[in-house]
């Protein structure tokens, strides 16, 4: 018996996860910023990332550091909703894959990848920068901004893939006036 799994299939399933993931990096990211509004009115919120050293060592870099969690976390959610805008729509249509649309899409994607390596680099510099002073910090991974240069190398990838779909635009639509 062999089982076969169709293209319709995987791009069912690719749209129920990436639902599942943009659903968790919006609570994710909306824990962000509401923990840093929630540290206004009552300092002992910042312990909830692990960062009341830091407050207490200065809040004006505590600030900082929520700011590039959110800026990162604001920049994943709005990839995978691209995404989910993408597999929802039906705008991914296999039988002529390159059109205006989707090249639009790729370049969104591109540019918000390599934002996100951006801000998750200098995320960490700055974070690097503050154990150097002396605060003590938890790791990266704990504040989510880790992983820059995996989002710098994607931004890269897709800004191949983005030219190889502007070139296949220009040749389908050459290809559709020809006909």
């Amino acid at each position: 018996m062999e089982i076969k799994i169709t293209t319709q299939q995987t791009l069912k399933f690719l749209h129920v996860l990436s639902w599942i993931i943009f659903i968790g990096l919006c609570v994710d990211t909306g824990s962000f910023i509401f923990n840093a509004g929630y540290t206004m009115l009552n300092p002992l919120g910042s312990a909830y990332f692990g960062l009341s050293g830091l407050y207490g060592y200065d809040p004006g870099y505590y600030y900082v550091v929520m700011l590039f969690m959110s800026i990162v976390g604001v920049l994943k959610t709005i990839i995978f909703y691209l995404i989910v805008v993408i597999l929802h729509d039906k705008k991914l249509n296999m039988s002529q894959p390159f059109n205006a649309e989707m090249g639009r899409l790729v370049f969104k994607i591109t540019y918000l990848a390599l934002g996100t390596g951006l801000f998750s680099y200098w995320g960490k510099e700055y974070s690097n920068w503050l154990t150097g002073q002396g605060v003590q910090m938890p790791d990266i991974e704990s504040l989510h901004i880790g992983g820059a240069d995996v989002w710098l190398f994607m931004g890269v990838v897709f800004f191949v893939v983005a030219h190889i779909f502007k070139k296949g635009i220009e040749i389908q639509s050459e290809n559709e006036l020809t006909v």
